[in-house]
């Protein structure tokens, strides 16, 4: 089939890109009976609910939802389409793409982004050293940046003119949408003409750099105090927001095991300059799960080193808790002397910022120091105030020996029983545990069924046929040789949720061609969000009762509700429930 990748050569790749093996480069997996579990790489948590079955080579999260097989993983961890993650899964392996035979187009279309973005990067450059951006160059050297740091980052300078780069690429033979989709144009339509104009005027840029070195957005600053401070790209078809790290190009090859985290990307270039070649940033985003998984393929340890202000304190108590949720090792540089990193290197060099940094304290010490900065511990009121947030402090620490530690020290140190500090850090545990309990049930319950089956319900579809629908496809995909007895009393017209009915289109396809149903060959046909619908039906109903009966069963259910039209939603079901609604005798074959 044309802009298929041939079957064969996606089940050699399964085979060679055992998903186990695949998904321990990105989370740490602990066995489970015959399955694996981890923390999810998509979505924050504490507590482990992303799934990867060895036997089906898939994978599902009951916490955020997300599944598929091992090129639908690969598609959300690094933020390739289809062909792309086939591809870098292919050079994992050692395989020789197929020549012809499938769609490129995506990839294309992303390969012409890398170029109009680099393209970008060399104007901004040359601005930078023209008459239009004498004032940015001004900048950059009252900041102390050499001229090699300037070339090594790639630093430039936006013109104050509202089409200065539009029509530099528009002489290079990028369109206007093509400008406007990789967020390096605005378009306002008035008198029903769309004008399109520069997204960054009259600023110092800055190129963001992927890991591989593609250029794949950009941050723009102001040179003076007016709003917005700094403008940064937003999510395009090559660059993710959640993922956006500034520096990691440079900093993964320092040979350091520790990478130092900042907050801008002027305190990252700076501290570069001085020496350290292991500083990474944050691009005007608040820390994310992605990140901290991003990171930790490159490093053993962070340390965060985040400015001396409360929103930087808040920023860093928010940081340790996305690292500590996926057992990241992190220390806090406490920034003595000066606000931020860069201020301290001007003030007092860069030998005071490695003092800083070799000082770092561990996680439960920031809270701690943080808790009781504003308290009076000479007062009984300030006394149990500080122990209360300390003893909640450390219940969330799951290390039984450094709650021992840690209190013993506040007990010498405050004169109290340690026996009354343990006790309230078990209640805090406790009080803990049920709230991560509640909120891991909802989760679950959220993600019980597909964003298409809650619009569904929302436009007053019952929850029965959603369920029949679910239930149908799980009965076909663990016994294929039932469609060609159903003799065409079903099509996928009759499913009322759009990826039900994709999924069932995508496997009537395949078994009426003698097929194999294996999730690798579902993914270039599937949306990533059909697959995780896909992975959660099975893996939902593999265990229940899939009987022939049961397949015309649910196509009752299916067919009586589209002959009586839309009916009330009927709350929820168990599936053992659902199963018992249809309550028929019958030869159970």
């Amino acid at each position: 089939m044309a802009g298929r990748f041939p079957d064969e050569f996606l089940m050699e790749l399964r085979m060679r890109c055992d998903i186990e093996q695949t998904i321990s480069m990105y989370v740490p997996l602990k066995r489970r009976g015959k399955n694996l579990v981890g923390l999810c790489p998509f979505h924050n948590e504490k507590t482990p609910s992303f799934t990867v079955y060895p036997d089906s080579q898939s994978f599902y999260c009951f916490g955020c939802g997300a599944g598929g097989e091992v090129i639908s993983f690969i598609r959300r961890a690094e933020n390739l389409d289809f062909s792309e993650a086939v591809r870098f899964l292919a050079d994992k392996a050692g395989m020789v793409m197929p020549s012809e035979g499938y769609d490129n187009s995506m990839a294309e279309k992303r390969k012409r982004t890398y170029e109009i973005n680099k393209e970008a990067a060399r104007f901004f450059n040359s601005c930078l050293f023209s008459e239009d951006g004498k004032e940015g160059l001004e900048y950059f050297k009252a900041r102390g940046m050499k001229k090699s740091t300037i070339t090594r980052f790639g630093l430039g300078f936006a013109p104050n003119k509202w089409d200065a780069l539009l029509r530099h690429m528009r002489e290079k033979g990028y369109s206007w949408e093509e400008l406007y989709e990789a967020n390096l144009a605005n378009k306002s339509e008035k008198d029903g003409r769309v004008r399109f104009y520069d997204a960054f005027r009259n600023r110092v840029m800055v190129p963001i750099i992927d890991v591989r070195g593609n250029v794949v957005a950009f941050g723009g600053r102001v040179l003076d105090d007016s709003k917005p401070k700094y403008i940064n790209s937003s999510d395009t078809l090559v660059y993710k927001k959640s993922l956006g790290v500034f520096g990691l190009n440079f900093a993964k090859n320092s040979g350091e095991k520790s990478l130092i985290l900042v907050e801008g990307y002027m305190d990252a270039i700076t501290l570069h300059q001085a020496g350290f070649t292991n500083v990474i940033a944050c691009l005007g985003t608040a820390f994310t799960g992605e990140m901290a998984h991003l990171l930790s393929r490159y490093a053993d340890e962070i340390l965060l080193c985040y400015d001396n202000d409360e929103a930087g304190q808040k920023a860093t108590s928010r940081a340790l808790g996305v690292l500590n949720s996926i057992g990241m090792k992190v220390r806090v540089v406490h920034l003595s002397g000066g606000k931020d990193p860069d201020e301290i290197l001007r003030k007092y060099g860069p030998e005071r910022v490695r003092s800083l940094i070799d000082g770092a304290a561990n996680d439960i010490e920031f809270e701690l120091l943080r808790a009781r900065k504003d308290l009076d511990l000479m007062s009984s009121d300030g006394k149990m105030k500080y122990l209360d947030a300390a003893a909640e402090i450390l219940a969330k620490t799951k290390n039984k020996i450094a709650q021992d530690i840690y209190s013993s020290r506040l007990a010498e140190e405050l004169s109290v029983d340690k026996k009354s500090i343990v006790t309230r850090i078990e209640q805090f545990g406790r009080r803990s545990q049920r709230i991560e309990n509640k909120n891991r049930f909802k989760n679950i319950q959220q993600t019980s069924m597909s964003e298409n089956a809650k619009a569904a319900l929302q436009n007053s579809t019952n929850i029965k046929v959603i369920k029949a629908e679910e239930l149908f496809i799980a009965c076909i995909y663990h016994n294929p040789d039932f469609m060609g007895r159903l003799d065409g009393a079903i099509s996928a017209e009759d499913f009322s949720v759009s990826d039900n009915r994709a999924i069932f289109t995508a496997m009537s396809e395949r078994i009426k061609e003698g097929e194999s149903l294996e999730f690798t060959f579902f993914s270039q046909t599937l949306t990533p969000e059909q697959m995780s619908t896909f992975v959660r039906i099975t893996k939902k109903n593999e265990n229940l009762s899939s009987t022939f009966k049961t397949c015309t069963d649910c196509i009752d259910v299916i067919k009586s509700s589209k002959q009586k039209g839309s009916a009330a939603a009927a709350g929820h079901l168990s599936d053992e429930d659902f199963l018992s609604l249809f309550n028929k005798k019958g030869t159970n074959n």
